[in-house]
């Protein structure tokens, strides 16, 4: 399975220039803990950083920084590490242990954002799958009770 099936689709997106006050109402808002920081480039929205709820509190809050001159393009993260939309979901999960990221932007062939990854995504769908496997030993059970009547 890509991550393009299971990444989210719906990602609330910044430009550098907007404040850290934009990125904390849009977090609550939405009901998330990121917002990705974006570029145009000939029409294609690309990643460029990231900002996420705990960089709010450690780099701003905890200094006593002022929030409503801060941008998103002074505190978010830039070496952003992204997947190809192909990529398939148990590699994506190593390349985001091998790069201790929690989220991680999926993007197209051309680099425009086509969704993000998180952990609690793939704790998610593993659960999912964890539930089906546990289903079909009962189904199995059942089907060998059927058979030896």
């Amino acid at each position: 399975m890509s991550v393009s099936e299971v990444c989210t689709r719906e990602v609330i997106v910044m430009r550098r220039d907007e404040t850290i006050m934009e990125a904390a109402r849009l977090m609550r808002e939405h009901h998330v803990g990121d917002v990705l920081v974006i570029e145009d480039r000939n029409g294609i929205q690309v990643p460029v950083g990231i900002v996420t709820d705990r960089d709010l509190v450690v780099e701003v809050m905890a200094l006593g920084l002022d929030h409503m001159v801060i941008t998103v393009g002074d505190i978010m993260t830039q070496d952003l590490f992204t997947a190809k939309d192909s990529m398939g979901t148990f590699e994506a999960i190593q390349y985001m242990r091998s790069k201790t990221v929690r989220r991680l932007p999926i993007v197209d062939e051309k680099g425009g954002l086509v969704g993000v990854i998180s952990l609690d995504d793939i704790l998610e769908l593993l659960a999912e799958e964890m539930l089906d496997l546990s289903k079909l030993v009962g189904y199995e059970r059942k089907k060998e009770v059927r058979h030896r009547r």
